[in-house]
């Protein structure tokens, strides 16, 4: 089953379990506002996504960062750390499955989870 990780109040997070609803893709929820990341499901994100790709600099949570918090943020283990403290500044919504991992919400490449 594939698990959808986001802020229940995020407009992407909102359309990609919309989407997931429609297409009758079963799924679960992951609020990580509420229940913070898994330490291991955030470790594998950057494996094999790298922390560039997870870490959303263009948010509000990034913007209110104080400067030489965000100069700080150089390689996976500050981004990791970061995403722990603050979950977000997580690109969103992250889609993990058996065969699926991905940031963002792009119908064209969810209807692949089909």
């Amino acid at each position: 089953m594939l698990t959808l990780y986001g802020i229940a109040n995020c407009d992407t997070v909102k359309k990609a379990r919309a989407w997931l609803a429609g297409a009758g893709v079963e799924h679960r929820f992951h609020d990580y506002k509420k229940t913070g990341v898994p330490d291991e499901a955030l470790a594998r994100w950057i494996a094999a996504l790298g922390w560039e790709a997870l870490l959303n600099r263009q948010g509000t949570t990034w913007r209110k960062l104080d400067p030489a918090r965000q100069a700080a943020v150089v390689d996976a283990a500050s981004a990791a750390a970061l995403m722990r403290e603050q979950p977000s500044v997580i690109r969103r919504p992250v889609v993990e499955g058996d065969d699926a991992l991905l940031v963002g919400f792009d119908p064209r490449r969810y209807a692949a989870l089909r």
